[in-house]
């Protein structure tokens, strides 16, 4: 844990020129590991996606528990998205338009399909805590070392960051390796810091959903990121 006490936080008007693409889903399961099979399918309907240093791919996330439901661990387990799950793209404004072409799509993701439905741009958040379910990480860096060189990295780009907490190690499967990540949660940043992370994220492989921070409710709710 990296932890520092800040001051109050600041009002300040969040900028549009990145926003995340919120569209509905149609899908009855999808692999818990499902990065590399969303990107390849993405990139497929939107060539200019990885040409795009802004875009990013949030992970489909589906809620941890549920109904005497558990969220399987294994990577080939089974996710069962419900009408409330969303595919998410961040994306700069101007290819919001181009995005929209991804409506009424069906994309083929490995043996499972996902029909894109309507989609709607969201505004980033001014909210001073984020999260990020993967930031790829050094396979030989532990909690600490793992910290020590995202508060490096950070203070290198003008960002202090006072408050951080990483999670548990992930692993996203790709036909080059494998991808090492950790979960991380940073707490009073100030506004302006927290949209500039949001908008540019931290670390590489956007695509697979690392390195995209989301608005959190708090550090007495790090269980329970913000959809």
């Amino acid at each position: 844990m990296y932890w520092e006490e800040g001051t109050d936080q600041e009002r300040f008007r969040v900028p549009d020129d990145v926003v995340d693409v919120v569209f509905g889903i149609a899908c009855r399961c999808l692999p818990v590991d499902h990065a590399h099979a969303l990107r390849v399918a993405l990139t497929g309907a939107l060539p200019w996606l990885s040409e795009e240093p802004q875009a990013g791919v949030h992970p489909i996330h589906v809620a941890d528990s549920g109904n005497g439901w558990m969220r399987p661990a294994a990577a080939d387990a089974l996710l069962y998205p419900s009408r409330r799950t969303r595919l998410v793209l961040r994306l700069p404004q101007h290819r919001i338009q181009d995005a929209s072409r991804l409506e009424g799509r069906t994309l083929v993701l490995g043996d499972h399909r996902l029909t894109v439905q309507t989609g709607t741009s969201r505004p980033l958040s001014a909210i001073t805590t984020i999260f990020s379910r993967y930031v790829v990480a050094d396979p030989a860096h532990d909690e600490d070392a793992f910290l020590r060189s995202t508060a490096e990295a950070l203070t290198a780009r003008g960002i202090r960051p006072k408050k951080m907490l990483c999670g548990i190690a992930h692993r996203l499967r790709t036909p080059d390796g494998e991808v090492r990540t950790r979960s991380l949660m940073l707490a009073d940043l100030s506004p302006e810091e927290s949209v500039a992370l949001q908008q540019t994220g931290l670390g590489p492989e956007r695509l697979l959903g690392c390195g995209l921070f989301i608005p959190h409710k708090g550090i007495k709710e790090i269980g329970k990121p913000q959809d």
